[in-house]
């Protein structure tokens, strides 16, 4: 037996998430093939033109942090770096597909530690110069260096340095073998050193990447535009000459956007307007891995230290409530870390459902009469908090309700122990990965949420995760792997540092009459690479 997993292996366990949970997820509402309940047909009314623009309007608003690739995670600035970066790999945000971008081919990483991986020939930067071995190893070590503190090297704890063999070469060098490596290379995209160096901020506020597509405006009038990037030469060139990305947070104007034909497609529909869009446009809803969470504050100075506490405020939620009013049917309750589709879902320890009688029995033991919740204003947050406000105050209860813009949430708790009892937040890392190590690395290892916002670092629970977590990466084999990830299933829910209290659907609309080859996605955002469009 290898003593790791062999790229094609593992992908039995994880690449067939491309499948599961981008291309056979569950349907609400999706347009039919024919006009015959008077919706539109599925191919584009006219031919594709190669000047033709891309309009859209998103929900996301760009948030304090701009779009450098080591340090974003905002859903409009990840969405506009999957069309203007790329790093040596790419996963495709619509199928979750793992592929060769900057890179010539996948690499193989096998039993071996050190791995040779030849860039692209002719790749360029937006800026015209040429990609070099020495932007990608700066491009690895930034993410990487702990000062720059940066989300997505707890996805890549098993690399140890990328280092230049030649001009267009370069070799990385890992801890271990691992199967993950492939996949693993798409979350740091290759950036230019020069650029960088020469002035961060500059690079924050308008990059430049190596994608098929230019950023030309940036969003801080509320619209990002792009124009095609004619010197690119990857696997994935643009179809439309330009993109025109309006920044529209209110729903109805959003969805006014797409019925006035000044958008072809939008993000986040609300679930209360899915079957009246349905009727005249393409409407899909995709179930994946995307949640909203209760995070609590687990410093030793808050109640929600006491294990006790955290459980409670689970069984007190009436989360079918939540689900039918709230969600409009358009999310599945937590049975696990993992949404039940999943390939490498098990069943958790502990499930939660609604228990008052439990829930009451919890709070009497610990004294807990009142707590603070901090919750996001996405709209379709603010349909479920209220509700779980309610089942709160249903078990004796008083709750603080504090309403706030995302960026707002996270800047009010931020190495702040005393700012907080509870946050509920939207949140999916699936869009940088698939597999069940990713996810849970995105809360559960590194400082920014473990220490930074949920204080939990240094805990009993955090250091047999941490320790699950790295036994999971090197296992011998995809059973080994997968019995690792159900134990941490299994002490997550037990312990609830954070933990999702749904698994909702993606709920995406476009005009199928003027857009070639559009995919909705499971993901928060949009996606337009290969894209075509009539207009």
């Amino acid at each position: 037996m290898s003593k790791t997993f062999t790229r094609r292996s593992f992908l039995r366990i994880t690449g067939a998430l491309g499948a599961a949970a981008g291309l056979t997820a569950t349907i609400s509402a999706c347009a039919p093939a024919s006009n015959d309940s008077g919706m539109q047909s599925s191919a584009p009314e006219g031919p594709v033109k190669d000047d033709g623009t891309i309009e859209a309007a998103i929900s996301y608003e760009l948030g304090t942090n701009g779009y450098d690739p080591m340090t974003t995670t905002s859903a409009l600035t990840v969405a506009v770096n999957w069309h203007t970066f790329e790093g040596l790999t790419e996963m495709d945000p619509a199928t979750g597909e793992i592929y060769a971008a900057l890179a010539q081919e996948l690499p193989k990483s096998g039993d071996s530690t050190s791995v040779d991986v030849k860039l692209r020939d002719g790749a360029m930067f937006h800026n015209g110069d040429k990609v070099t071995a020495d932007d990608v190893v700066f491009s690895f070590e930034r993410v990487l260096d702990k000062e720059n503190k940066s989300l997505y090297a707890s996805f890549i704890p098993f690399i140890k340095s990328v280092t230049k063999k030649d001009d267009m070469t370069v070799t990385i060098n890992t801890e271990y073998p691992t199967g993950v490596l492939a996949d693993r290379l798409a979350v740091v995209k290759i950036v230019p050193k020069k650029v960088v160096t020469a002035d961060a901020k500059a690079f924050d506020a308008n990059p430049v990447g190596t994608g098929p597509y230019k950023m030309t405006e940036n969003g801080a009038n509320k619209v990002v535009k792009f124009e095609r990037f004619a010197d690119y030469n990857g696997s994935r060139p643009a179809k439309a000459a330009k993109m025109v990305w309006n920044i529209i947070p209110d729903s109805s104007t959003r969805i006014n956007s797409l019925q006035s034909k000044s958008a072809q497609a939008i993000d986040s529909v609300p679930y209360l307007n899915i079957d009246q869009l349905a009727a005249t446009h393409a409407v899909e809803s995709k179930q994946g891995f995307s949640v909203l969470f209760a995070m609590f504050n687990n410093d030793a100075s808050n109640p929600f230290a006491e294990v006790k506490n955290r459980q409670a405020f689970l069984y007190a939620i009436d989360i079918d409530r939540v689900l039918e009013t709230g969600m409009k049917g358009q999310a599945s309750a937590t049975t696990s870390f993992l949404q039940e589709n999943h390939p490498n879902y098990n069943k958790a320890k502990v499930v939660y459902t609604h228990d008052e009688d439990k829930a009451k029995k919890l709070f009497e033991e610990t004294g807990l009469k009142k707590l603070r919740m901090l919750c996001t204003d996405h709209d379709w947050v603010r349909q479920c908090t209220p509700l779980i406000q309610e089942s709160l105050k249903g078990v004796g209860i008083e709750v603080d309700f504090t309403e706030r813009k995302s960026a707002d949430v996270y800047n009010t708790i931020d190495g702040k122990p005393e700012a907080y009892d509870v946050v509920i937040a939207p949140g999916d890392p699936s869009v940088f990965g698939k597999d069940p190590d990713l996810l849970m690395r995105w809360w559960y290892a590194g400082d920014t949420w473990t220490e930074t916002r949920m204080h939990w670092k240094g805990s009993e629970s955090y250091t047999k995760v941490q320790k699950l977590l790295d036994e999971g990466l090197m296992a011998s084999d995809e059973s080994d792997a997968q019995k690792k990830w159900n134990e941490l299933f299994d002490l997550i829910s037990e312990t609830v540092p954070l933990y999702p209290l749904f698994h909702r659907k993606t709920p995406t609309a476009w005009d199928s009459a003027t857009l070639s080859d559009f995919k909705p996605i499971d993901v928060t955002g949009l996606s337009f690479l290969d894209v075509g469009s009539t207009k």
